[in-house]
């Protein structure tokens, strides 16, 4: 299994060894081009985590645009980052990771050091509660896009989530907690109705195990449950299996008031985005911010049923990737800081964003090609941006290229490279 792992490490560092020079030529062009994009003024200094990932870059070129001062910051282990060579970007500084109990103070000092004005936090699944934490430590030096730490806590249990929304009349699937494999064993399923079990806590690797549950299977039912890891420490929520259109959305609040929004078609690995308008949807995610009176990123995944029902299967207290899509949205700053009449959307000229190295993985596995040619020739790199073309080289050639060798040495394995969060997809990753 080693040998294996190692196997596959070897021959992802040869592949982007190969396309290494062609990339070189890319980016060489685009350094010709020397505009540059609105270099800060009297702007705010702003602070952006999550370093490492595709959507904190997105945020740094929105506020550099709009004349703000960014600082990116980062744990240690992603300190090679292709973003922190962004024209975007002021300042890089790394952090310990959002476990350690040093965590908000290095935050703090950051802010005390860089003069910051306002955080956003482009939070992990790991890191949206101790930002949420650190905002208590921040709130009287800068302002902070964050909810609240009950609020994220609320919102980031996806049982304590479906209670909250059906508390408002708002549509979820059923649902129960289950704290032990007799809490399957005692549920009576509904005839002809389907379930899944979705771990609470964030699951990097099972959370694509989509294994039906329902009246027809109670031997399996039970025998599925024992597979898992349930315990009163480590609850799951069983879900009703609802068949339709998935669909992800963005948002960014300001007490209540929905400020920023976008809404794709989805699925279980999402790497394409392009922004749809389904009505019901917006006006579900409005209802809930409202009624929540939240400042902060909230990302929902949703189910549109055949009937064109929509459903709200979780929320995600942070930045969604889709955030991509306003690559071109001048007004997306403003929309982060409040100074908006209404939502802002991608604008009507942006095209569907990819990443290039996940669509030339699909040109050589899948069949259809043709359509994979479609995306990229209608779409755009989300990483790439021929005024800031650095950090698409360094991601592919320096920051992967790294976390793959201490993968190797470590021994941890991995199952797949994710170039948008800028990480290997790891068993008990971040």
């Amino acid at each position: 299994m080693q040998f294996r792992a190692l196997a596959r490490t070897v021959g992802a560092l040869g592949a982007l060894t190969v396309t290494l020079p062609i990339d070189l030529i890319v980016v060489a062009f685009a350094l010709l081009d020397q505009r540059r994009v609105a270099a800060p003024t009297s702007g705010r200094t702003v602070m952006v985590s999550g370093g490492k990932m595709t959507k904190a870059l997105s945020l740094a070129r929105a506020f550099h645009r709009a004349g703000h001062r960014v600082v990116l910051v980062e744990s240690s282990k992603y300190r090679f980052t292709g973003h922190r060579f962004s024209r975007a970007v002021d300042a890089f500084h790394c952090v310990p990771e959002p476990t350690d109990p040093g965590y908000a103070r290095a935050l703090r000092d950051v802010v005390l050091r860089e003069q910051v004005d306002v955080f956003v936090p482009v939070a992990s699944p790991a890191s949206s509660v101790p930002d949420a934490d650190a905002a208590a430590l921040l709130g009287d030096l800068c302002e902070v896009v964050h909810a609240d730490p009950e609020t994220v806590r609320m919102l980031d249990d996806k049982s304590t989530f479906s209670e909250a929304a059906a508390s408002m009349g708002l549509s979820v699937p059923d649902w129960r907690r289950i704290t032990s494999v007799d809490d399957i064993a005692s549920f009576d399923f509904p005839p002809g109705r389907e379930y899944i079990l979705k771990q609470i806590a964030y699951n990097p690797v099972g959370r694509m195990d989509l294994t039906r549950l329902s009246s027809a299977t109670p031997q399996r039912n039970i025998e599925f449950a024992r597979t898992l890891d349930i315990s009163e420490s480590n609850a799951w929520i069983l879900q009703e299996f609802i068949s339709g259109q998935e669909y992800c959305t963005h948002g960014t609040a300001r007490d209540g008031n929905l400020t920023v929004y976008a809404c794709c078609t989805s699925s279980a690995f999402q790497v394409n985005y392009e922004m749809v308008d389904v009505p019901d949807i917006r006006s579900w995610v409005e209802t809930f911010v409202g009624e929540l009176g939240v400042t902060g990123q909230l990302s929902f995944d949703f189910i549109q049923a055949a009937d064109g029902r929509v459903y709200a299967i979780e929320c995600n207290p942070r930045t969604h990737s889709a955030i991509t899509m306003f690559y071109d949205q001048d007004l997306l700053a403003q929309g982060y800081l409040g100074r908006v009449e209404s939502a802002v959307l991608p604008t009507h000229e942006s095209k569907p964003t990819f990443w290039t190295y996940h669509e030339l993985w699909r040109l050589l596995t899948e069949p259809n090609r043709r359509h994979r040619l479609r995306v990229i020739g209608q779409g755009t790199d989300a990483i790439f941006a021929r005024w800031d073309p650095l950090p698409y080289l360094l991601v592919h050639h320096l920051q992967i290229p790294i976390l793959l060798v201490k993968n190797a040495l470590s021994g941890r394995g991995w199952s797949r490279i994710d170039f948008n969060i800028g990480k290997l997809v790891e068993q008990g990753g971040d």
